[in-house]
């Protein structure tokens, strides 16, 4: 037991320091010695975990993609919102989603972005479908065609954002993409209710934050916290 939880650190360390290399350095330039020095382990250490720097881009990338889910909401529009919100707030503070960000959209990793951006586009696309079942979405929302368009906008405004200004505005920059687009998707009444500020991404990490803390007094574990999903 003690032997696998010592792996299982270690391979977080590497795909840390994997993130950090790639977010700073991009996949093509970033070299498995840059990563060994960074997350202080042995050749032998890594390449018992992975085979190769593409395995390594795969792993940071399915990291991130297992953590941009958001707590549910009964509103399932506020959820989508807040995917995108939180994903602004954490893309500033957090190598490895920094790095996802990054790896998702560089031509040489089209091998293993299949993960990533289909995976996003997923989930907006179910959490959309649950908004239309509940009356949130204006008649003519087709789920799957927004779904893909919100996901192509928020590249869009990363991008921009990246470029102009090293995304020190992303969390502003979203909030109106969102501010500008959901009156043509959400009915008024729901429009009217939904939180798009440009705080909105730390506000509810906050919240989960605050949920954990809870819950480990509690003795319960992440699930509790965060709930069934889809």
């Amino acid at each position: 037991m003690v032997r696998q939880e010592r792996a299982v650190r270690t391979r977080r360390a590497i795909l840390e320091a994997a993130a950090v290399v790639f977010a700073e350095r991009g996949y093509e330039a970033a070299t498995i010695a840059e990563i060994l020095a960074h997350a202080g382990v042995t050749k032998g250490a890594l390449y018992f975990h992975f085979t190769s720097k593409l395995e390594l881009a795969q792993g940071v990338l399915d990291m991130q993609y297992d953590t941009f889910l958001v707590p549910p909401r009964e509103s399932k529009l506020q959820e989508v919102v807040d995917v995108a919100m939180v994903s602004a707030y954490r893309i500033r503070h957090e190598p490895m989603i920094s790095a996802g960000a990054r790896l998702s959209l560089g031509p040489e990793t089209f091998e293993i972005r299949g993960g990533a951006v289909p995976g996003w586009i997923e989930v907006l696309r179910r959490l959309l479908i649950a908004a239309k079942n509940q009356g949130e979405l204006l008649p003519h929302v087709d789920p799957a065609e927004t779904a893909w368009i919100l996901s192509a906008c928020w590249t869009g405004v990363q991008l921009y954002s990246q470029t102009f200004s090293d995304r020190g505005d992303i969390e502003r920059r979203v909030a109106a993409l969102y501010q500008h687009a959901l009156p043509g998707i959400a009915t008024p009444a729901m429009l009217s209710r939904l939180d798009m500020a440009e705080d909105r991404g730390r506000r509810v990490l906050e919240e989960v934050a605050a949920g954990a803390r809870a819950a480990a007094g509690a003795g319960y574990d992440d699930h509790t916290i965060w709930g069934a999903r889809a």
